[in-house]
């Protein structure tokens, strides 16, 4: 009786050309066919993905069909994560990280936002989608880590261009302490509950800098678009519609929009913030007739009570945890300061999130870039802008509550106070900006505003602490050195300054080393040739150099080893080791460091390209690497050094470092009566190993060879090397 049934089965799927157990209906796949027709896929010769649609939910579902075909890992991951579903494919000790999601967003409210959204916006996500999901039906091979349907609200949970964004600063350390324990947490070395980043790990950043036609040789402005973050996190996309859009750039996989990017008339950059966009509010909690209530000035209201039940993977199976959820006006309550609820409270708009982040790409001038501006949601990010008339512009965060500045909202507030109440938001007229200054240019290295545009930079005390706590780094520094002799600027000149090699970090701290062995009354025979080598050093990096090798390590060890007064930011411990450290220290590191090179790579004389190399072998998110397969040597350091195009590299399991982070996709744009620009991505456009386009920008990225970016019709037909609708590339 067994095979008569298979046979049927079998038949019957020929018969309706579906997959068995599809997810989707007849009437799903035919409107989806029906779509397709008025969109086309065109490919260059990178492989980068230029959709052309009717209108702009046909480009939307051209554009998340083509990244699917590129990497639908990191789109599926990215909502995995997003939607607070990860421990259901990476295990438990993801489940305080769905715990978070759930904290400030249910799927029942993720829903009602997108019913409650502008139609214009509910086209879009259901475009979005449907793209996904005719992936998935057109690809019956793929087999997704676990979300074998898309809907259209998930959208709502990664609203901006940063996967993760504010959210990610929640620690999920103090949600766990509370929700499984109810066990309060030290409080970080600022005082507050957030996540503090790592002081050894990769800075993480950008560059943004905005060049007035005065110092161009077209006269027309130009714009820098630098992101620095890990490797292959966004990929290089073109999107155009009949109904007004035609952007480039550089989108987070999973999204409908391009993040930093341009269109023929203007262009954006989005550094990270640090504007203080979230807080903490103590809450003063008393159970009253079996409710749980909280104070708020002379009145006690209820908490929000809830519960959710998360799913995680344990081995082969998938088991199930339910926990509470509270929260107040002021947010959810992530963790306990002593005995006290403590409630976060971030940004949490994302109907109004995604119209920003979508209607910025169509912009044609800075007069309505401003104005998108007001929507005031775009709150982990600074902006650098460009555009054809001219203008250049940066805004300072756009996120920003009004406080009361009686208070000290870098830690904990009392939530019953009314007064400490976020009274709504800063218009754009009162955030940090600055336009056309006269100095001709404006950057941002994740740095100070204040330093922004030289003499013409806003000035701090106009502004509350609140909207700015960053200092200067080594970075801004470098950049503000280079653009006060700017002039003349091309395309690639823009590239060249951007590519600097200079390392402001040791200009101070090298020759401090080599006076403390000058200064040493026995001067060790050991390190004389080496010192020699960093006593002539440019403080410039190269794939040749063997003082920049000296000089990471040596870097890097003091950072480990190195005795410091407390308090000191970056830039003052890089000052101090190199002016007020022991001199015996100094050189008890660098013997240490002239050890290490020796035992890992045979002698302290090895060139930096022969240590620090750009290595590609397989798709998986996190990366692998092996000292006995092929890499490239990348004369590129760390942005910690001050080094504009920033190259985040360390040992995985290895002696040579290994890039993950730091330039990935970086665009030089020079608006015009026609639009040009050139751009690179770290490795190639596609995850698939097997594609020609998986690691086909190495060389050119290691060589600082940027690719033309073909952004008009006749230019993208000229290098096209595919051409196809969804479902139907090959045939």
């Amino acid at each position: 009786m067994q095979k008569p049934l298979l046979f049927l089965l079998a038949v019957l799927f020929v018969l309706t050309g579906c997959q068995p157990q599809s997810n989707f209906t007849q009437e799903e796949i035919a409107a989806w066919e029906e779509q397709v027709s008025n969109i086309e896929i065109i490919r260059d010769d990178f492989g980068i993905p230029h959709i052309y649609g009717e209108t702009d939910a046909d480009a939307v579902f051209g554009m998340v069909y083509a990244q699917a075909e590129d990497d639908f890992n990191r789109v599926e991951r990215n909502y995995i994560w997003a939607i607070g579903r990860l421990a259901e494919v990476e295990g438990e000790e993801e489940l305080y990280s769905d715990l978070r999601a759930r904290l400030f967003m249910s799927k029942e409210e993720a829903i009602e936002y997108y019913e409650n959204a502008p139609a214009w916006l509910q086209k879009l996500c259901d475009a979005w989608a449907a793209g996904l999901n005719y992936y998935l039906h057109t690809n019956p091979e793929v087999e997704p880590s676990l979300l074998t349907r898309f809907e259209p609200w998930m959208p709502m949970y990664f609203s901006e261009g940063s996967i993760g964004g504010d959210i990610e600063r929640v620690s999920t350390r103090r949600i766990q302490a509370f929700y499984e324990e109810q066990e309060s947490l030290a409080l970080n070395e600022f005082g507050n509950g957030l996540t503090v980043t790592d002081p050894y790990e990769e800075p993480k950043g950008s560059n943004g800098i905005a060049i007035s036609g005065d110092l161009t040789e077209s006269g027309n402005a130009m714009l820098l678009i630098n992101p620095h973050t890990s490797f292959y996190f966004r990929g290089e996309v073109h999107m155009v519609s009949e109904e007004g859009l035609n952007a480039y750039g550089a989108v987070t996989w999973g999204q409908f929009f391009i993040y930093q990017g341009f269109n023929e008339k203007t262009g954006w950059m989005h550094t990270s913030t640090y504007t203080d966009v979230i807080d903490e509010f103590k809450q003063v909690i008393e159970e009253r007739d079996g409710q749980l209530m909280y104070k708020y000035g002379e009145e006690w209201r209820p908490v929000e009570t809830m519960e959710v039940t998360l799913k995680y993977r344990n081995g082969e199976t998938l088991e199930e945890k339910t926990f509470p959820i509270y929260r107040t006006h002021q947010g959810p309550i992530t963790h306990m300061i002593d005995d006290q609820w403590v409630a976060t409270s971030l940004m949490w708009e994302p109907v109004k999130a995604l119209e920003q982040s979508y209607i910025r790409t169509k912009k044609s001038n800075h007069d309505e870039f401003r104005d998108m501006m007001n929507i005031r949601t775009n709150s982990s990010n600074n902006t650098v802008f460009a555009d054809a008339e001219g203008n250049i512009a940066y805004y300072h965060g756009n996120f920003i509550p009004i406080r009361d500045t009686q208070f000290d909202y870098t830690q904990p507030v009392d939530g019953s106070n009314p007064a400490t109440d976020w009274q709504g938001l800063h218009p754009v007229d009162e955030a940090i900006t600055v336009f056309n200054p006269g100095n001709g240019w404006i950057q941002n290295a994740n740095s100070t505003p204040f330093t922004s545009a030289a003499e013409y930079s806003p000035k701090r005390e106009d502004y509350p602490n609140y909207m700015s706590h960053a200092g200067e780094n080594f970075r801004g520094v470098h950049a503000i050195d280079l653009l006060e002799n700017a002039n003349g600027l091309t395309l690639d000149g823009l590239i060249e300054l951007g590519y600097d090699p200079g390392l402001p970090a040791f200009e101070k701290m090298i020759p401090g080393l080599v006076e403390a062995y000058d200064n040493a009354e026995n001067q060790d025979p050991a390190l004389e040739e080496a010192i020699e080598v960093m006593r002539n050093w440019d403080f410039r990096t190269s794939e040749e150099s063997v003082a920049m090798s000296l000089a990471h390590f040596y870097g890097m060890n003091y950072l480990y080893n190195g005795e410091r007064p407390d308090k000191l930011n970056f830039m003052e411990r890089m000052d101090y080791y190199g002016g007020g450290s022991p001199e015996e220290e100094r050189l008890t590191i660098f013997k240490q460091t002239i050890e290490q090179l020796e035992e890992d790579f045979g002698s302290w004389n090895t060139p930096w390209g022969e240590i620090n190399r750009f290595q590609r072998l397989d798709g998986s998110i996190e990366a692998n690497f092996d000292d006995a397969k092929p890499s490239l040597p990348v004369g590129l350091a760390s942005g910690r050094w001050g080094a504009l195009a920033s190259y985040g590299s360390r040992t995985y399991d290895t002696k040579k470092l290994y890039g993950t982070s730091g330039n990935s996709f970086v665009a030089v744009v020079e608006f015009g009566d026609s639009l040009k620009a050139k751009s690179i991505l770290a490795g190639g456009q596609s995850g698939d190993p097997e594609s020609p386009h998986f690691f086909d920008q190495a060389q050119r990225y290691v060589d600082v060879n940027f690719k033309e970016v073909p952004y008009y019709k006749s230019d993208v037909d000229a290098r096209a090397q595919e051409q196809y609708q969804p479902g139907k590339r090959g045939s």
